[in-house]
């Protein structure tokens, strides 16, 4: 599953997509709220966007969910098919593109699965508060794979629509709405790294 992803978004462009689908960002907000890395992976910090009144602000967390349990590790992608999200709180993981690997040897394949037609995606997502010495964590929801992802892997994570993004924030409308796959062509999918020979 997902536990990599990239986000290389240009503060501009992330404004510009903020005006034209109407969502507000607050006043504070500036480039350093949005920085650019190559990966981000389990248990890094990252920006996430969450419903703050009216706005819809980026707030620096922890990629991964703690363990449930003394023998877990970090829940980064959480299933979402048959499950309600009204009492959770919701985020959107801003991604320039995200990866999933194949093959059975070290080091596996790696695809780059990028927005067509778009500078950057969403990922329907979750988010906890702190606790204890714990920073904030979020955790990527994930779905059956659609066209574009389903040569690659058995699962994916759920990518918004930009229509979709305040309607998952404020879920006006219902998840099995929103939490489906993408329709074929909407991913752009490039072989970053070959499977070891």
């Amino acid at each position: 599953m997902c536990n990599d992803y990239e986000q290389h978004i240009a503060w501009a462009e992330y404004c510009r997509m903020m005006a034209e689908l109407a969502l507000k960002i607050p006043t504070h907000q500036a480039e350093l709220d949005l920085p650019q890395a190559d990966d981000i992976r389990i248990n890094d910090p990252a920006p996430i966007m969450r419903a703050a009144g009216d706005d819809v602000e980026l707030a620096s967390m922890t990629f991964g969910f703690p363990p449930s349990g003394p023998k877990g590790g970090p829940v980064f992608n959480f299933r979402s098919e048959g499950r309600r999200f009204a009492d959770s709180k919701r985020c959107l993981v801003p991604a320039s593109a995200f990866f999933e690997f194949t093959g059975n040897k070290y080091p596996k394949a790696k695809h780059r699965f990028a927005p067509n037609g778009a500078s950057f995606l969403a990922i329907a997502g979750l988010w906890r508060e702190a606790a204890g010495n714990k920073p904030p964590t979020f955790t990527m929801l994930t779905t059956y794979p659609g066209p574009d992802v389903a040569p690659y892997h058995n699962r994916q994570v759920v990518v918004l629509r930009p229509e979709n993004w305040r309607a998952w924030l404020d879920l006006s409308r219902p998840e099995s709405e929103l939490l489906r796959p993408l329709p074929a062509g909407s991913l752009l999918v490039e072989t970053v790294r070959p499977e070891r020979a």
